[in-house]
């Protein structure tokens, strides 16, 4: 009795009906390693292929990007990187590493000046009328101390001619003998009071336009002239850099940088430039301003002193509605809202 040959479960081969091989148990297989897979491991599917016994190839295991259960072969070309997303701190730091470069040429052009090394852009007429600017407003704020010292002694005097004046009408209704002169002395001085007033409302009138004209007017055209010496130096700063790279040796190392001096240069030029012009449009406006401002002003002041001390109470009056100057009512308050409504 013939035995049975051992049959080896790998060297099964299931053949269909039409002689063609039965894959059906390789797709279970397949089917039963996805299931026992982790759910972790769900981002790539993997896919078992085998042969037969007769071929040289070894079984392959292919690994592809799971997508909706189908694999997608990844195609090679070229990488395209995003532009590179600024980073606020690598700003800040170039911001400061540029202030501190233009920082140093700076001050290193102002100590070369000082030390008669360096040279510096000068015009001529635009410094002449700048010097002359600076020079009538120290003059300038000498008067406005003084009118402002003349105001204040000029305010104890009518208060104390006031209080004079209450003085010797008091008496003057106590001292019967001598009723009348007390009477004129107190008249007197009430009206030398109110002229008084009358002329310190000038004088303040006086110390607030020229105030005005110094501390703001000026000193805005002097603050533009301030930025016009900042450009002025840092122009001077980089010309004499790019002099200096002009007058060294030109290969592939020094010629980027003589280019880069060069737009610098430029830059600066056109700044220095355009606050040089922006002066020369203040100072002509406030020259204008001035003349006109000190024009009036100074009328006022003489005519108001001329009609004080001449004794015009008229003429004094009539200074100060020429001017549109209203007096404040001593000893009056204004008016509560109450009062208003």
């Amino acid at each position: 009795m013939a035995q049975e040959s051992p049959k080896s479960s790998a060297a099964e081969i299931p053949v269909t009906s039409n002689g063609e091989v039965d894959d059906t148990h390789e797709h279970g297989f397949n089917k039963d390693l996805k299931r026992s897979l982790p759910s972790g491991l769900g981002l790539s599917e993997t896919q078992i292929t085998s042969h037969g016994f007769d071929s040289t190839k070894e079984g392959v295991i292919e690994a592809g990007a799971y997508q909706g259960g189908q694999r997608t072969q990844t195609k090679s070309g070229p990488v395209i990187l995003a532009d590179e997303i600024k980073n606020p701190a690598m700003e800040k730091l170039e911001l400061v590493r540029k202030w501190s470069l233009n920082t140093y040429k700076c001050t290193r052009q102002i100590i070369s000046e000082k030390l008669g090394r360096g040279s510096r852009t000068v015009d001529l007429e635009l410094e002449a009328q700048i010097d002359i600017l600076r020079d009538n407003k120290k003059k300038y704020e000498n008067i406005l101390k003084l009118a402002q010292t003349l105001s204040t002694q000029l305010f104890q005097m009518v208060h104390t001619q006031r209080q004079l004046g209450d003085a010797f009408a008091d008496l003057s209704l106590k001292s019967l003998e001598l009723h009348e002169e007390f009477g004129y002395n107190a008249d007197t001085q009430k009206l030398l009071a109110k002229n008084g007033e009358t002329l310190l409302g000038a004088i303040n009138f006086f110390i607030a336009s020229v105030n005005t004209l110094v501390n703001k007017t000026i000193e805005d055209t002097l603050m533009t002239v301030k930025q016009y010496e900042s450009a002025r130096i840092e122009y001077d700063a980089y010309r004499t850099d790019l002099e200096e790279l002009n007058l060294g040796p030109r290969d592939a190392n020094t010629l980027p940088k003589i280019e880069q001096s060069q737009q610098l240069f430029q830059a600066h030029k056109e700044k220095y430039d355009k606050m040089r012009n922006d002066v020369s449009i203040k100072l002509k406006f406030l020259e204008e301003n001035k003349v006109k401002v000190l024009h009036n002003q100074l009328v006022l002041f003489h005519n108001a002193i001329a009609a004080y001390f001449a004794g015009n109470q008229k003429q004094l009056e009539q200074t100060l509605k020429q001017f549109h100057i209203k007096l404040k009512t001593p000893g009056v308050d204004a008016p509560s809202w109450l009062e208003e409504q």
